[in-house]
């Protein structure tokens, strides 16, 4: 899961957050459910903060290039 594109990942929620709004999941599967949604968030915002550190990064540079 961990190669998956930050935008397929959020679709995925989505996908689980209206199946389980909508009731259209299974008792048995809830749990599994969840587990894939916490699975997916805790990706994302790994994603999130290595973005930041590496705009961070950058714009640090660029500044450091332009003094």
């Amino acid at each position: 899961m961990n190669d998956m594109k930050y935008s397929k990942a959020m679709n995925r929620l989505e996908e689980i957050m209206k199946d389980i709004e909508n009731e259209d999941v299974d008792v048995d599967e809830i749990s599994l459910k969840v587990k894939e949604a916490v699975a997916l968030v805790k990706l994302c915002k790994e994603k999130v903060l290595k973005a930041e550190i590496e705009v961070k990064e950058v714009v640090d540079g660029f500044d450091k290039d332009n003094i």
